[in-house]
């Protein structure tokens, strides 16, 4: 059995489009093209992989398991391409990473933006993801690695400690609970929340924990960074529940009060995910290590 490398990425394209016409567009191919290479893989595979209507296309089951496969291939692919530059392994080449809200807003930028200075030839597609969803990213092949907190099974896959953080409660200066030693997450719910947007990682999970409760999560605003958050909490518009790290920061320049929250998932251990550290390319290795602070052979 041949496959084409071609039809393995056009394949992966019309996948993640809407319409097979779209996928064929990011291809550089006409539709009637794209049609064609599809239905000659589908022969090669003995198999159906699209459900073709007027709205569009569906994988099949067995377009779901070759779709895995193909992005895995290309991904290596892509290691390799990366391997052979004329920048050298470790200074050339695309990551894509999906990572947690406080790693995309907090620590990642500064960490990135070193990375890339000193490699030229480094690009970088950073994605904010729910937890799952960045587990299953890295699974199937869509990411090259994964940025989670807090507990959560990463079966079939390689995960690296990197740093401690833990969730606090943020509230402005003279605010009933400015006193308390710790609150639970219950204690807190009598009051109006300052959240991050909708889809963050940090809502999704403080209104999983909610609904534990049996009780109900009242949002005020909901706003784009831990650093308005902060602002708004600061002016008494409400409370949030936000990393230590970042309530330190800004409690520096902002009239805020933290108060520790006794909940066991408060405190948050940061991992790195990853498929296979061994078959990675030197500069995801370069960059793994500069988020660790440590050659990742310690790690393997």
């Amino acid at each position: 059995m041949h496959f084409d490398l071609a039809d393995l990425r056009l394949f992966i394209h019309i996948a993640e489009s809407p319409s097979l016409t779209q996928g064929a567009r990011r291809a550089h191919l006409s539709p009637a093209a794209a049609s064609a290479r599809i239905k000659a893989l589908e022969g090669q595979l003995d198999s159906r992989l699209l459900y073709r209507d007027s709205r569009g296309v569906e994988l099949t089951p067995a377009g779901h398991k070759l779709l895995q496969h193909a992005r895995l291939i290309m991904r290596q692919v892509d290691y390799l391409k990366s391997e052979f530059t004329t920048y050298g392994a470790d200074n050339a080449g695309h990551i894509r990473i999906f990572a947690n809200t406080t790693a995309v807003t907090e620590f990642l930028p500064e960490v990135l933006a070193g990375f890339l200075v000193e490699r030229p030839g480094v690009t970088v597609d950073l994605q904010e993801r729910l937890s799952r969803d960045i587990v299953r990213g890295v699974l199937d092949g869509t990411t090259d690695l994964g940025i989670i907190a807090g507990p959560l099974e990463v079966s079939g896959l390689q995960a690296i400690h990197f740093s401690t953080d833990r969730l606090v409660l943020a509230v402005p200066e003279g605010h009933p609970l400015a006193g308390e030693k710790s609150v639970t997450l219950s204690q807190t719910l009598a009051y109006p929340h300052i959240s991050l947007h909708e889809g963050s990682t940090l809502l999704t999970f403080l209104r999983d924990e909610v609904e534990k409760l049996g009780q109900k999560l009242s949002l005020r605003i909901q706003v784009s960074s831990f650093e308005a958050s902060c602002r708004m909490i600061e002016a008494g518009v409400g409370i949030g529940i936000i990393p230590e790290s970042a309530a330190q920061r800004h409690s520096r320049t902002m009239r805020l009060a933290t108060v520790q929250l006794d909940e066991p998932w408060a405190v948050r251990e940061r991992r790195i995910l990853a498929r296979d550290l061994n078959a990675l390319p030197g500069i995801l290795l370069a960059l793994i290590e500069r988020l660790t602070g440590r050659p990742v052979a310690q790690e393997t």
